[in-house]
C-alpha cells in the first residue's frame, strides 16, 4: 500500500498490531485497513501515540486506534485498574461500581469495563441506565466498593468520551493511587493481555435503595422546609442539556416541595450528539439559551442547567430590574456557602471544628465569609478531588460544611465526595425559597454579601497556543513570569508571589519566604497590595494556559454594582495588557 509508506514505522507497527490481534473484532480491522489505503493522515492521528491514562483517567475522541476512546483502550485501562485493585486488596471480595452518562457509547464502554473487571474476579455494580456522577460517588461508599468508574467526558464536544476512576472513599483518585493505577495501565502488554470475556454472575445492578438513601441524604441537608412550602409558587426552569440530570434533579426538587418546575423538553431527552447546543457546558450562555427563553416566556424566577454527567450546575436569577442574570461560579459558591454558614450560626450548630474548602483559583470572598463566622477554610489545588481529599483526611476530626470551585462545581456535607449538581440544585433552590419567604431575592442577597464584605469580581482568560511548539511556548511564558516577575500590576505593587511548583511564598517587601501547604503544581499567583490576585495555570496535557483575575472594590449599594464591575474589568484589561496577554 503506497500511501502507508508516508507513515512512520512506529505508527505502522501499532496499526499492524491491531490488525494481527485475535482480540480485535473484524469491523475494526476493516476500518484500519481502509484508513491505511485511503487516509494515511487518519492513521497517523489514530495511532501516533497511546491515549494517555492520566491522574483522572482517560479522555479523548472516540474512534479506532491507540489514541482514541474505544473498546480496546477502555479495556486496557480497566485491566490495569483491575490489576491494581487486586494488588491493593489481596484475598478480599473486591467490588467496583460503574455509572455512565448520555454520551455516545457511554453504555457500551461501561459494559466493556464491567466485562473486564468481572473476568478478573471483581464484582461489579452497574447502573441499569444513565445516572449523575455524584450518585456514583455516593454508591462507592454505600456499597463498600474498592473503586468506581464513571464513563463521561463532562462538557467536552460530542466527539469525546472519558473514563474517570474513583477510590474507596468515593472521591476521584489521589496520590499514591493515581500514580499506582497509571503504572499498572502502562504495564498492560497490549490488547491480547485484556480479559474481555466477563463473568455475568459477577455483574449486578445497583440496588434501588442506594438512590433512595442518596436522596434522603440530600433532604437531610435542607434547613428551610417551611420556607419551601410557603414559596410553592416559585417558578424554576430546568435543563439537563441532554444529560443524566433529567433522571434525578426534577425528582429531588419535587420531593422537597418545589412544584413549579418547567423542564426544557427539547433538551430533556438524553442525546450524545447534544443536538440543540454548540457545547453542553453550563458555563456558556448559549447552552442555557433555551432555558432562558422559556423562563422569560413564563416569567420564571430562576433557571438551572446541569452538564451531561451532572456534577456542575449553572444558574440564572432575576436582578432588581427583573432581568435574568447568569451568575458565575464564584457568585453561586458565595451564595451557597454564605447561606449554609448563616443557617448553622442561627441554629447554634457550630462546635468549633467546622470548615469550608475551595480551590486556590476560586474567589477569596469565601475566605472572608468563613472568617466572619469564625469557621476554618482550606485552599486546595484546582479540582474538586482535592477538596474531597481534605474531607477524607479530616473525617471524624473536623466537619465539612460546604465548598466548591469557580468552574460551577459545589457540594454540601460529607456524604458525597465529588461536586454534586443534584445536591447543589436543591440547595440553590432552597436559598431562592428562603429569600422569597423573607421578602428578598437571590440577587439582593448577593448584593448584601458584597456590601458587607466588598465586591469581589473575577474573570478568566484562557489562551490556546497552537502549533507543535505550543506547550514549549507556554513553558517559556511561565519561566519568564518566575524569573522576571512583575513588580506592579494595574497600579498596585505586587506584595506576595506564590509559586505552588516550588512550594514557596515570597513577601516582596521583606523578602521572607514561607512554605505553602499544597502539593507541587505548576501554578503562579501574584497577590497585589490592594488584595487583588492574578493566577497563572497551564494545562499539563495541551497547549493551553489559564489566567485568573480576582479584584476587589467596595460596594456601598447594590445600585452601584454595574459601575464598580465596569471599573474592575477596565483594570483587569490593563493588567492583561501589562502582562502581554492581549494587545
Amino acid at each position: 500500500m503506497e500511501t502507508s509508506l508516508e507513515l512512520s514505522q512506529d505508527i505502522l507497527h501499532k496499526a499492524n498490531a491491531w490488525l494481527d490481534s485475535p482480540a480485535v473484532d473484524q469491523q475494526t480491522k476493516e476500518d484500519i485497513a481502509t484508513m491505511l489505503q485511503q487516509d494515511p493522515q487518519a492513521v497517523k492521528e489514530s495511532f501516533y501515540n497511546d491515549l494517555e491514562f492520566g491522574t483522572g483517567g482517560l479522555r479523548g475522541v472516540m474512534g479506532v486506534g491507540t489514541m482514541r476512546m474505544n473498546k480496546y483502550t477502555v479495556g486496557m485501562a480497566t485491566q490495569g485498574l483491575a490489576n491494581y485493585i487486586l494488588k491493593q486488596f489481596p484475598g478480599q471480595k473486591n467490588k467496583v461500581a460503574i455509572a455512565y452518562d448520555s454520551r455516545n457509547n457511554s453504555k457500551f464502554f461501561s459494559d466493556t469495563a464491567a466485562q473486564v473487571l468481572s473476568a478478573n474476579g471483581i464484582e461489579v455494580y452497574l447502573f441499569d441506565e444513565l445516572r449523575p456522577t455524584p450518585v456514583l460517588s455516593y454508591t462507592v461508599r454505600a456499597l463498600n466498593c474498592q473503586a468506581g468508574i464513571v464513563i463521561t467526558a463532562s462538557h467536552n464536544p460530542k466527539e469525546y468520551n472519558g473514563y474517570k476512576v474513583y477510590w474507596n472513599d468515593g472521591a476521584q483518585v489521589l496520590p499514591p493511587h493515581d500514580k499506582g493505577i497509571i503504572s499498572e495501565v502502562r504495564s498492560v502488554a497490549g490488547i491480547d493481555a485484556v480479559k474481555f470475556n466477563g463473568d455475568l454472575t459477577k455483574i449486578l445492578s445497583v440496588p434501588q435503595e442506594v438512590e433512595e438513601k442518596y436522596l434522603s441524604e440530600i433532604k437531610a441537608t435542607v434547613f428551610a422546609h417551611e420556607e419551601i412550602q410557603k414559596s410553592s409558587s416559585l417558578q424554576i426552569v430546568y435543563t439537563s442539556i441532554h444529560g443524566a440530570g433529567i433522571t434525578m434533579v426534577p425528582r429531588a426538587l419535587k420531593e422537597l416541595g418545589f412544584q413549579q418546575i418547567s423542564v426544557v423538553e427539547e433538551q430533556a431527552i438524553p442525546d450524545g450528539n447534544f443536538s440543540t447546543v454548540a457545547s453542553p457546558n453550563p458555563e456558556e450562555r448559549e447552552a442555557l439559551s433555551l432555558a432562558l427563553k422559556l423562563a422569560d416566556q413564563i416569567g420564571a424566577d430562576m433557571v438551572l442547567g446541569t452538564d451531561p454527567d451532572t456534577d456542575r450546575v449553572g444558574i440564572a436569577v432575576r436582578d432588581n430590574g427583573g432581568k435574568l442574570v447568569l451568575l458565575n461560579g464564584n457568585q453561586s459558591a458565595c451564595l451557597l456557602v454564605y447561606y449554609e454558614l448563616m443557617q448553622w450560626h442561627q441554629r447554634k450548630m457550630f462546635k468549633g471544628h467546622e470548615y469550608i474548602a475551595k480551590t486556590i483559583v476560586t474567589t477569596d470572598l469565601l475566605e472572608e465569609i468563613a472568617r466572619s463566622y469564625q469557621v476554618k477554610w482550606y485552599d486546595t489545588l484546582t479540582g474538586f478531588k482535592y477538596i474531597a481529599g481534605v474531607i477524607r483526611d479530616r473525617e471524624g476530626q473536623e466537619r465539612f460544611i460546604a465548598g466548591g470551585e469557580e468552574s460551577y462545581g459545589y457540594s454540601v456535607g460529607e456524604f458525597v465526595r465529588d461536586k454534586d449538581a443534584v445536591l447543589s440544585s436543591v440547595v440553590l433552590c432552597e436559598i431562592a425559597a428562603w429569600c422569597n419567604a423573607n421578602g428578598k431575592s437571590m440577587w439582593s442577597l448577593l448584593m448584601e454579601i458584597y456590601e458587607k464584605f466588598g465586591l469581589y469580581h473575577e474573570t478568566l482568560l484562557s489562551l490556546t497556543i497552537k502549533g507543535l511548539d505550543g506547550i514549549e511556548k507556554i513553558n517559556q511564558m511561565m519561566a519568564s513570569l518566575r524569573n522576571s516577575p512583575p513588580k506592579v500590576l494595574g497600579g498596585s505593587p505586587v506584595a506576595i508571589i506564590r509559586d505552588v511548583q516550588s512550594g514557596e511564598q515570597k513577601n516582596m517587601q521583606t523578602g521572607a519566604n514561607t512554605k505553602l501547604d499544597l502539593p507541587a503544581s505548576n501554578v503562579l499567583q501574584f497577590i497585589l497590595e490592594d488584595g487583588s490576585k492574578i493566577s497563572a495555570r497551564p494545562s499539563g496535557t495541551e497547549p493551553k494556559i489559564k489566567f485568573y483575575f480576582s479584584m476587589k472594590e467596595p460596594l456601598r449599594s447594590g445600585s452601584e454594582y454595574h459601575v464598580q464591575v465596569e471599573k474592575i474589568e477596565s483594570r483587569i484589561l490593563r493588567i492583561q495588557q501589562e502582562l502581554g496577554l492581549i494587545n
